[in-house]
Parts: C-alpha cells; structure tokens; sequence
C-alpha cells in the first residue's frame, strides 16, 4: 500500500512539473488517501498483535 501512495507521490509531482497540475492534484490527494489507510492499517494490525500476544502467554 505504501508502494502504491509512493508512486501515485512521484507521479503527481512530475505531472504537476510539467504543467498538468489537476490531474497531478488528483495524483497527489489519492496518495494522501492512501498513506493514510496504510498508517490506520499498521495501527490496527500493531494493536491486535499486541493483544493476542498477552493473550498467549
């Protein structure tokens, strides 16, 4: 996921270099979004590894 908003990053920054700067906008709010559900995801998964940690020992 985090490959993903890092692509979308570079993509966007380039189109909006080069003078297309709605769609490399675009680019760079679907990477945001991305990162984002990355971050919520690693949260998520920490938290439930942690508590199934405890819970085996």
């Amino acid at each position: 996921m985090l490959k993903f908003a890092l692509i979308f990053l570079v993509v966007g920054l380039i189109l909006g270099a080069l003078g297309f700067g709605g769609v490399g906008g675009a680019f760079v709010e679907i990477a945001k979004i991305l990162f984002y559900i990355a971050i919520a995801l690693f949260v998520i998964f920490l938290v439930l590894a942690l508590l199934a940690g405890r819970a085996v020992t």
